[in-house]
C-alpha cells in the first residue's frame, strides 16, 4: 500500500474518530458514507454553503474546525445564528437533497473536515434509520443552539448567556484559541463584525 494510500486511511480514521457524530458509527453503517467522502482542509473564511445555492456536500467538521451558520441583514449586517465544530456536521442536516441553503456556512476556525456528496448522503439516510435518525436529533440540537441564539439577541447581553455561548465555542473544537468577532450592536452577543479578535 501507498504511503499516500495510508495517509488518506490515517486521515479517514481520524475523521471518524474526531467528529462526534461520525464516532458513533459502527463499521456497517461508516461503510455507506466512507467510500463517497473525503478529507478536506478548510481555511478561515471559505463558504462551504451559500445562500440560495443548492447544498451539494455535507462536512463534518473534526479537530479545531468551527463553521458558522450567519444570516445576512437587509442593512448589510450578518449575525451568526449557530456554530458546528467537531460535535455536528453542515449541509444536508435539516433538508434532504439539494434544497437550496438558508444561511452562509462560513468557516470561523480552519482545519479538517469530513465532506460528503449529498446523494451518497440521502443514500445513506434512506438505507439506514441510524444515520436518518441520529441525524434528526443533531437538527434538534441545532435548533437549541438557534433559539438560544434569538433569545439573546432578543435580550439586553447577559452573562450566563454569553457564558454558554463561549462554553459552546470551547465544547466544538479541540483548539485553546476561539477567534470571535463581536459587534458593538446592543443586545447582540452572536453578531459578527470584519474585525476580530481572539479569546484564550
Amino acid at each position: 500500500m501507498s504511503d499516500t494510500t495510508n495517509n488518506e486511511l490515517d486521515r479517514l480514521d481520524g475523521a471518524f474518530a474526531g467528529n462526534l457524530l461520525l464516532a458513533t458509527f459502527s463499521a456497517e453503517v461508516r461503510g455507506l458514507l466512507e467510500p463517497h467522502g473525503d478529507v478536506v482542509s478548510l481555511a478561515v473564511g471559505d463558504h462551504v454553503q451559500v445562500r440560495g445555492q443548492d447544498v451539494e456536500w455535507s462536512y463534518f467538521p473534526f479537530g479545531t474546525t468551527m463553521i458558522s451558520l450567519v444570516v445576512e441583514m437587509d442593512d448589510g449586517r450578518t449575525v451568526q445564528v449557530a456554530s458546528i465544530g467537531r460535535e455536528g456536521a453542515v449541509g444536508g442536516i435539516v433538508s434532504c437533497g439539494h434544497a437550496p441553503a438558508f444561511s452562509r456556512a462560513e468557516v470561523l476556525v480552519a482545519g479538517p473536515a469530513f465532506r460528503v456528496p449529498m446523494d451518497a448522503l440521502e443514500e445513506a439516510k434512506s438505507r439506514s434509520p441510524f444515520i436518518a435518525n441520529l441525524f434528526c436529533r443533531f437538527s434538534d440540537y441545532l435548533l437549541s443552539q438557534v433559539m438560544q441564539s434569538a433569545a439573546c439577541n432578543a435580550s439586553a447581553i447577559e452573562p450566563v448567556l454569553s457564558a454558554a455561548f463561549i462554553e459552546r465555542l470551547f465544547a466544538s473544537t479541540d483548539s485553546c484559541h476561539i477567534p470571535t468577532r463581536v459587534n458593538v450592536c446592543e443586545g447582540i452577543c452572536n453578531a459578527w463584525a470584519a474585525d476580530g479578535a481572539m479569546l484564550a
